[in-house]
């Protein structure tokens, strides 16, 4: 099957909820359908399938970084791919400590969603 793809570049968006720990990446103006939750990652889903969101609860924990550094964060990159119902997701992003911008080399996620009905897609995303 031929993977579909969304450019998404320059239409993302995030936040960090400090006092939950909870940090949103996002891709702006899309129609949420559903989401997908492994464990502390949650997925959210458009209606074409496409990922155009992503939470992870207890972040500070998950990216071993500081609430602090979390809050800063200035640039972001995810790109996200749904092929044989494996979702991977690549996160990057630059943070900001003491007026330096740091380069955060980000994390991989890799979740089989053996469960959900998901078409295979790619979407790269970066905040605007």
């Amino acid at each position: 099957m031929k993977i579909r793809h969304l450019d998404a570049r320059g239409k993302g968006e995030h936040t960090y909820d400090y006092n939950n720990d909870i940090l949103l990446f996002k891709v702006k103006n899309r129609n949420y359908l559903k989401s997908i939750d492994f464990d502390n990652i949650i997925i959210d889903l458009d209606e074409e399938g496409y990922i155009t969101g992503m939470r992870i609860m207890d972040a500070s924990k998950i990216l071993k970084l500081s609430k602090f550094d979390l809050k800063n964060i200035k640039n972001f990159t995810f790109e996200g791919t749904i092929e044989d119902k494996t979702v991977a997701v690549q996160l990057r992003f630059d943070y900001e400590r003491r007026n330096k911008i740091l380069a955060h080399h980000g994390q991989d996620f890799i979740r089989e969603a053996l469960d959900s009905k998901i078409r295979d897609s790619q979407v790269i995303c970066t905040v605007a």
